[in-house]
């Protein structure tokens, strides 16, 4: 860890700057150099103002790798005249941690010199070396200033997010992309030493399919420039073709446990829900292309075709559970087919969550409520001495009454938790619903007289012989005590 104003070279002095990557020889050196972030660095915005008023707390920067972090790191210590120390959530351990920051101290208590402490990767630093920072950026020992791809209210202690200012960085858009690649070509820096022409289908190109990633683009650039054969008159021609070869696979900002996972699938839900087959087609597809776990898309699918389709359309849930099915027994890439059938078969369904929400409804009672009793007719008791000796008895076995439907009791509340939409099937259920509580209600308007509420008369129970029961007898055939 050295000082970027101390006797060791800054980037500008390094004594072999060809062989440093083409990246790292066009990070820029001033505010003025930085290229997108307009939204926190453009004029009058509070990041800005803090840097040219040296006026800076600590800062968490959170964004895609290529945006910028390390480059807005260095030009903030450049920028104030602040002492740099760099360090590396990979590399560092707490000794180490310790020793540079009670430098930081020393430095302050001697010269009265701030120090601007870096850290890349904060997020991978663990509790007790987080824990390290906070009495220092408490003090005020150190400006921390932490780069992180993660989002910082998830990776990064309570207490060390509270003290510093979050700023989220923005991939770079593909006209800034442009103009830093345009700099590069013509830089001495860079590789203006080299006659280059590059065709502008073959900048678009690269532009576009870096995802935003600064050094990607850079990268692939110096890659492009270094291993083409000059033409006549010693000109590098760098083609569309070229560049394609450069980079290889596009890119997808995409990890597998951590944010663009979450985000991808999030959107990838919400348009289905939201019945948008075009735009659940392309995050499916973002998924496939980084190589997404299928069944982990298709498990997806299944919750969703139960909590946002349900009785809208009860075949969704069978569509889903086959393409869940079709993932593990065909295997990709050939099963992509069967996710894409069943994304736009869900996104294009009729979509109720009133099961879901009626569940919801049922459980928030059980918690906050008090339990309700199972109805005594209800009650499971084994045999008919049984019942008649806890009063178990009295249940009504609906096949027994026309259209198979009869009043009773069935849990001692009248909330109503199930409540279908005019949606798809459910308007058909809604209505079949409609239908019993008509017939309860006038079963329950109607006085006792052995009549169900269907009109059929329920059979006669077998008349009581007096003489006592065998004590093992079972239930009768499905329709007996349980």
């Amino acid at each position: 860890m050295n000082d970027l104003f101390d006797s060791d070279p800054t980037p500008s002095e390094d004594p072999a700057p060809a062989r440093r990557p083409l990246a790292a020889r066009m990070r820029p050196r001033t505010l003025e150099d930085i290229v997108g972030q307009e939204h926190i660095l453009g004029p009058g915005k509070l990041l800005r103002r803090a840097i040219e008023a040296d006026r800076l707390s600590s800062l968490i920067l959170y964004g895609p790798p290529g945006c910028g972090k390390t480059s807005l790191a260095e030009v903030i210590a450049a920028a104030t005249r602040r002492a740099f120390d760099r360090s590396s959530g990979v590399l560092s351990n707490v000794a180490g941690l310790r020793k540079s920051l009670e430098a930081a101290r020393q430095r302050r208590a001697a010269s009265r010199r701030e120090t601007i402490l870096f850290i890349d990767e904060i997020h991978r630093f663990n509790k007790a070396q987080q824990d390290v920072l906070l009495p220092y950026v408490e003090e005020g020992a150190v400006t921390l200033v932490g780069a992180t791809t993660h989002n910082p209210f998830f990776f990064i202690n309570n207490p060390l997010v509270s003290r510093s200012q979050i700023f989220q960085l923005e991939p770079i858009g593909a006209e800034a992309i442009r103009t830093l690649l345009r700099r590069a070509l013509a830089s001495p820096e860079g590789l203006g030493h080299l006659d280059i022409r590059m065709d502008d289908n073959a900048m678009t190109h690269l532009a576009a399919v870096c995802e935003g990633d600064a050094r990607r683009a850079l990268n692939a650039l110096e890659i492009a420039a270094l291993t083409t054969e000059p033409g006549p008159g010693g000109v590098i021609h760098i083609t569309r073709e070229v560049t394609e070869e450069s980079i290889q696979k596009k890119a997808v900002l995409y990890d597998h446990d951590e944010d663009g996972h979450y985000d991808t699938i999030s959107a990838f839900i919400k348009s289905v829900r939201g019945s948008d087959p075009n735009a659940a087609l392309y995050w499916l597809a973002k998924m496939i292309y980084a190589g997404e776990d299928p069944r982990f898309i298709a498990r997806r699918l299944v919750i969703l075709a139960s909590e946002d389709i349900g009785n809208a359309d009860p075949r969704g849930l069978s569509v889903a559970v086959a393409a869940l099915h079709a993932v593990d027994f065909v295997g990709m890439p050939e099963a992509r087919i069967a996710l894409a059938q069943a994304t736009t078969y869900l996104a294009t369904a009729p979509k109720s969550n009133a099961a879901y929400q009626g569940l919801e409804a049922a459980l928030a009672d059980i918690r906050e409520g008090r339990t309700l009793p199972v109805p005594k007719a209800l009650r499971s008791t084994g045999s008919k001495r049984a019942a008649r000796a806890f009063g178990h008895q009295g249940y009504q076995y609906a096949h027994d009454f026309e259209g198979h439907f009869v009043d009773q009791e069935y849990v001692p509340t009248d909330k109503v938790y199930y409540a279908p939409e005019s949606q798809g099937y459910e308007e058909v259920i809604r209505k079949r619903i409609e239908h019993w509580n008509h017939l309860r209600r006038t079963a329950r308007r109607t006085p006792p007289d052995g009549q169900g509420a269907g009109g059929k008369k329920p059979p006669e129970p077998a008349a009581a012989s007096g003489e006592p029961e065998p004590p093992d007898e079972g239930q009768e055939d499905g329709k007996g005590q349980g």
